[in-house]
């Protein structure tokens, strides 16, 4: 495994290769309670998304219905493709606003095919594998902050190491290319592009300087010898899904942080993982940065608390480029997706969260104090308490929360060991809940569960079993889904919630079964592994997709990864954006005027998108041809 790349297995893979779980749960106890909810199975494959709220059949649509439903929809939808660019609509065109490798600065070179560039100016280039991502308006300036999620080895070290960092400056170069970017774009003749040299243009990566603040910070946990304090670290990384406060700042959110620690002791000293440290994937193995051969803090065998300083949601202000980042440990320790916010009826705030691994768990976080406009926000992102789901096979669910009273553990340990936690309050574990997108429209949250192989097959990583269960009602989970709630009375920070399935996808041409998926799903827009998601000012469902793209078997018929819109209203989804072969599609925001939609291509394959021979992933604009609206 010296030789791994991202590329070549999945996070879960990696965790399940080195961390294994127990072959089975109690097969009985599966069976029979898969048995036991036959009957509302049937219910969520014939009625999808509108059964709780909306009447049962919906999404049975009869082709009346279909053609008013496609009607409500600003362009005709495209087939799937398995070809190395990218489509968009007939009247919709796309462009390249940043690549991998472009200047922020001027004193930066332009990319270098044959090793990435040099280590000297490679915290002052646009960073690569973008995820996340969230557009600001600052006194008449169109900024933009996204993540960039991991960095290809391969690639960005010298020709002849096989992708192994040979020292402590090969560690650096990789270390400066992930993190955030923070910059400044325009909208010129020739579409948008980097207004290179803007103050606003940064860097945070793996050694920029970040607070710690809340519950946890201080805590002996987050203490090492280079910061005794516990609230000073240095980094962020595994930079996933994205946020933003209404006070108009990021959030970027830590998601594979253990793929960066190993331990240089001997194998069976180090093999002696903790049961922490195991339960967040943190062991001898690293995923082959090598960080710990030649950055001591990334050796857990002397620097057993630096992992506790990473999986967190971090607040950066794009605004003020001298601002220092802030880690929110109020907001809980865990592979974090996305953090999306809202205010409660009484002006608090709530921050939905998904554990992006399988079997683990949904959150949300309710601040103690209101948010007031223009008044101070300290302590809202840390100064709460945070829930977790449990979701009933009734169509009702409740956030518990997590207290020393709940759970029998200390609140600066809450934070840290949220999983633990979690775990502790009997929380229904999830197939991946990756992103969470609210409609302000309808009361109503969305969080995609991209898939679960081990759905009803094996615990998740802390023993706890995986049964089928409401919002998980396959084992063997390949293809993933999309729970709604509706939180009581509207209120975001009611403890009771209500749910449905809003799709399951599937594939009907090769199944007749549960993995044929639910009635929305049809030839016409197959899909598989929903992941980023977010919700327009029409109220529409955009759903971007991380799945197989072998168009073969169970995956026949859907192409490349892509992104769809989704009506809410009809449970009506059709395809919008197809991405070049092997990608995902990632990150989705808008410009100021609407008119402009910026997404992510992560990992492209082929030469996409500048024919150089090196795919290299990218930020496009997506514009009606018009220049209406687009969201």
């Amino acid at each position: 495994m010296s030789d791994f790349d991202m590329t070549d297995v999945s996070a879960d893979e990696w965790d399940e290769l080195h961390f294994p779980r127990p072959e089975e749960n109690d097969f009985d106890h599966v069976v029979e309670r898969a048995i036991s909810r036959r009957g509302f199975l049937s219910g969520v494959l014939a009625f999808g998304s509108g059964a709780a709220a909306m009447g049962a059949g919906l999404l049975d649509a009869t082709p009346a219905l279909a053609q008013s439903a496609a009607s409500r929809f600003a362009f005709v939808p495209i087939p799937a493709q398995t070809d190395a660019t990218v489509h968009v609509p007939a009247g919709y065109r796309w462009h390249v606003v940043a690549r991998w490798g472009d200047p922020l600065f001027s004193d930066a070179d332009p990319y270098d095919i044959t090793d990435g560039g040099p280590l000297s100016k490679s915290d002052r280039v646009f960073g690569e594998n973008t995820d996340g991502m969230e557009t600001f308006s600052f006194r008449g300036r169109q900024l933009i902050a996204i993540n960039h999620e991991y960095a290809s080895r391969r690639v960005n070290l010298p020709a002849g190491q096989g992708g192994t960092a040979a020292d402590a400056q090969d560690v650096r170069k990789l270390q400066n290319l992930q993190g955030v970017t923070v910059m400044e774009i325009s909208e010129g003749r020739t579409g948008w592009s980097v207004v290179k040299d803007s103050p606003f243009n940064r860097r945070i990566h793996h050694n920029t300087p970040i607070r710690i603040a809340g519950p946890a910070a201080g805590h002996p946990l987050l203490r090492t010898e280079a910061d005794p304090t516990g609230t000073l670290v240095l980094g962020t990384m595994s930079n996933c899904g994205s946020g933003r406060t209404p006070w108009g700042t990021y959030l970027t959110c830590e998601e594979n942080f253990n793929s960066y620690f190993g331990m240089t002791a001997p194998d069976e000293v180090a093999a002696g993982s903790t049961p922490e440290q195991a339960r967040y994937g943190i062991g001898p193995r690293d995923w082959g940065y090598h960080y710990y051969k030649w950055d001591p803090r990334f050796d857990v065998s002397s620097n057993p608390n630096e992992p506790n300083r990473f999986g967190w949601v971090v607040e950066i202000d794009p605004t003020d480029p001298h601002a220092m980042p802030i880690k929110h440990t109020g907001l809980g320790r865990f592979k974090h997706e996305n953090a999306e916010v809202t205010l409660a009826a009484d002006g608090r705030l709530v921050v939905y969260m998904g554990d992006d691994e399988r079997g683990e768990f949904l959150y949300k976080f309710v601040s103690r104090g209101a948010y007031v406009p223009g008044a101070s926000t300290d302590g809202l992102l840390d100064d709460g308490t945070l829930h977790v789901a449990r979701f009933d096979d009734d169509g009702t669910g409740e956030w518990l929360s997590l207290t020393p009273e709940t759970t029998g553990m200390e609140l600066p340990g809450i934070c840290i060991h949220t999983r633990m936690a979690a775990s502790a309050v009997g929380a229904t574990t999830m197939d991946r809940p990756e992103w969470v997108a609210i409609n302000p429209f309808a009361d109503e949250v969305y969080c995609s569960l991209t898939n679960n192989k081990t759905r009803g097959v094996k615990p998740n990583a802390g023993g706890d079993e995986t049964p089928v269960n409401g919002p998980n009602p396959r084992e063997a989970n390949r293809f993933g889904q999309i729970v709604r709630w509706r939180p009581r009375g509207g209120d975001h920070a009611a403890n009771g919630f209500d749910w449905d399935l809003y799709v399951m996808a599937g594939n009907p041409t090769v199944h007749q079964d549960a993995y044929a998926g639910s009635g929305n799903i049809n030839a016409g827009n197959l899909f598989n592994s929903p992941d980023g998601m977010a919700v327009d000012s029409s109220g529409m469902v955009w759903i971007q997709t991380d799945g197989k793209d072998t168009n073969q078997g169970d995956f026949a018929g859907m192409g490349n990864n892509q992104m769809l819109a989704g009506d809410p209203a009809t449970g009506e989804i059709v395809r919008f954006l197809t991405g070049p072969k092997g990608c995902e599609v990632t990150g989705l925001t808008w410009s100021a005027d609407r008119r402009t939609m910026f997404l992510g291509i992560q990992h492209p394959g082929g030469s996409w998108p500048d024919g150089t021979g090196l795919p290299r992933s990218a930020v496009i604009a997506v514009k009606r041809a018009d220049n209406g609206p687009v969201g």
